[in-house]
């Protein structure tokens, strides 16, 4: 026991006995250094290990709490993905392998084909490149081949449209591309207004890109229509598929007419991105975009997957390697573990949770758009607003209940915005008690509205005043 406890510490004697290295002293500023011993506490292992699983008991995570998280999809990961993607077979090999010693990463390479393959036929996109790394990545590289292709065309066009009901990255992606945006309003049913877009579209546009459904929780009922006059002009229609588990094997973006689309696998293919990460935008594009893809590309030739760095007019790579594995890994295991059937009762239970939810809540406050939703709805708390309770009040209310907030304030096309994504995941009890604390809110907020605008009650840090922070940050902590 000692023999293995002097290797552990080998080279690490100044650490452990408390001895200085002089030299390294020396280099650094005499305002940096301690003036006195530090002061550290003595405490027991157990009051230690107590100290972090009470902490650790503060986290808010899907696994412990319902998360109506619209557009984000905070839904449950199964824990089998992780698992398996987690084999130290997968974890221990170097991305530059692929490059250097194609046999040994075969499957590997496999596993990028035959998702690329598979989200091909999901999609009905004619090939996808795995490469972005998040959906505003998959964006850019969206809009970058839109470029391509009407430079090879030595096509002038300088403008994107973008309906307001688009996700909020889609306008961002469209000016670092180097497009100017023409934003077209939604009209009084939630859909994009065709008839201004008639007037605004012409042989100047590139594209338009469209959130289906949209961040409404709609689907755009004139699809078709657009896609059509897209064309006419030789605008490409580009498809943000952050909202890809509403229609899955219900429509095939590919089919109706949309040359691009990129697809969040961190959201519809359930692998976990809370907290900034990580994600994966993989794009899809129809057959006359296939000639700009990023390279490499992983092609099969003779029953051998290789990396293929010959696309005739590639934009080039946007991402190191191939993009990320693990999460690609994760989204291939969660599609084979439910199939076909699987991903369409993935949409159909997706689609009734909302629709569940807002016909049980429509009536104790504001719907801007009163249609049956997809996966998500948005509701307004105006008629709250006329008792001082705002979306903000409701939210936090929400934490007291252990139910974390939706995204509120956001659409922006709708005042005091709440924006409710049950996911396919929870079961009906879950939602029923859901449904109940959001009726409870409402009468609560006719009769002592006060209490609403108090919470959240039970937390550690109690009501914030959220411009103060955001204005004055404070990032050191005073112990």
């Amino acid at each position: 026991m000692k023999t293995i406890f002097e290797n552990s510490i080998k080279g690490r004697k100044g650490v452990i006995s408390g001895e200085v290295n002089n030299d390294l002293i020396k280099k650094i500023d005499e305002k940096f250094l301690r003036k006195e011993e530090l002061s550290l506490p003595e405490v027991s292992e157990l009051d230690v290990i107590r100290h972090y699983i009470n902490l650790s008991k503060l986290n808010f995570s899907v696994d412990t709490e319902f998360y109506p998280l619209g557009s984000c999809t905070m839904k449950y990961n199964p824990k089998v993905c992780e698992k398996l993607a987690s084999r130290e077979e997968f974890l221990n090999l170097h991305p530059f392998l692929s490059y250097i010693d194609e046999d040994s990463v075969q499957g590997v390479l496999e596993i990028i084909y035959e998702i690329s393959r598979l989200l091909c036929e999901i999609t009905g996109m004619k090939k996808i490149t795995t490469q972005p790394y998040a959906g505003a990545h998959g964006e850019l590289t969206g809009v970058l081949l839109m470029a391509a292709y009407h430079k090879a065309k030595g096509n002038n066009k300088k403008y994107i449209i973008i309906p307001d009901s688009a996700h909020g990255t889609n306008p961002a992606s469209a000016a670092m591309g180097g497009y100017s945006i023409i934003s077209i309003p939604v009209d009084k049913d939630g859909n994009m207004d065709v008839n201004i877009l008639k007037e605004k579209i012409n042989e100047e546009v590139a594209g338009i890109m469209m959130t289906v459904p949209s961040t409404l929780g709609l689907f755009e009922k004139n699809i078709k229509e657009i896609i059509e006059l897209a064309h006419k002009y030789d605008a490409l229609m580009y498809y943000d598929g952050a909202n890809l588990n509403a229609i899955l094997g219900k429509l095939k973006p590919g089919e109706i007419g949309f040359d691009i689309i990129h697809i969040n696998l961190h959201k519809t293919f359930s692998t976990p991105h809370g907290g900034g990460g990580p994600g994966s935008g993989v794009v899809g594009v129809s057959g006359k975009i296939m000639d700009f893809l990023p390279v490499p590309e992983v092609i099969k030739e003779n029953e051998k997957f290789k990396l293929n760095f010959n696309i005739k007019n590639s934009i080039g790579s946007v991402a190191s390697f191939y993009g990320n594995f693990q999460v690609l890994l994760k989204a291939f295991i969660y599609i084979i573990l439910l199939g076909k059937k699987g991903l369409i009762k993935v949409s159909e239970v997706a689609v009734l949770n909302a629709n569940y939810i807002l016909a049980k809540i429509k009536s104790y406050y504001d719907v801007p758009y009163n249609r049956i939703c997809m996966h998500e709805f948005v509701l307004s708390a105006r008629k709250q607003l006329k008792n001082g309770v705002h979306a903000i009040d409701i939210a936090k209310y929400l934490i007291d209940n252990k139910i974390h907030p939706p995204t509120v304030y956001f659409p922006l096309v709708v005042e005091e915005a709440i924006m409710i994504e049950p996911t396919e995941t929870e079961s009906k009890q879950t939602l029923d008690e859901f449904i109940d604390i959001m009726i409870k809110i409402a009468e609560i907020s006719e009769k002592e509205p006060e209490k609403i605008k108090q919470a959240p009650l039970k937390t550690p840090i109690l009501r914030v005043d959220e411009a103060k922070a955001a204005r004055e940050l404070k990032l050191k902590c005073d112990i």
